[in-house]
């Protein structure tokens, strides 16, 4: 009966050893080259970004567009075009312009002009575009002229410079 008594004793006290010998290096190896920690803001901050700018890269690639040159250009998803003063950007319908930095005012040569997608009204011949709101040309002939030394727009879709 001592000997069954010990051998369970032995029997329990090596089981919970290895229990806890395994928990330890368990804890040891996270945030290790093999097990590495992640944090949600290296996903959201770094990680989305370049996954995107490979999937634009990819995109353009295949479409063979390259936007934001003056001249006739085209652009699948959003691209900075940098304009100087007096410059016009001219949009084919369904091209769609945001104003990121400077001021800008719509060119058109007959009512509606810019479409406003943010709020849902229309834009005329030489009204200043507001910073952030998107437009839209739905009609040819349509587009922004910059009134800064330097203007930046995110521009999407087919379009001029001149």
């Amino acid at each position: 009966m001592k000997k069954d008594r010990w051998l369970l004793r032995a029997t329990v006290l090596l089981v919970l050893s290895a229990a806890l010998m395994s928990g330890a290096s368990l804890a040891a190896e996270a945030g290790t080259a093999q097990d590495p920690l992640v944090t949600l803001s290296y996903l959201n901050d770094t990680f989305f970004n370049s996954i995107m700018q490979r999937v634009d890269q990819k995109i353009a690639q295949q479409t063979g567009q390259a936007g934001g040159a003056s001249g006739g250009s085209s652009a699948a998803s959003f691209t900075v075009v940098t304009l100087l003063e007096g410059q016009t950007l001219t949009g084919d319908i369904g091209c769609e312009v945001m104003l990121r930095v400077g001021s800008a005012v719509c060119v058109s040569p007959s009512e509606p002009g810019l479409i406003d997608e943010t709020t849902a009204s229309t834009l005329s011949n030489g009204a200043s575009l507001a910073q952030n709101h998107l437009y839209m040309m739905t009609i040819e002939g349509r587009g922004v002229r910059a009134t800064a030394t330097t203007v930046k727009v995110l521009v999407r879709g087919s379009y001029t410079v001149a």
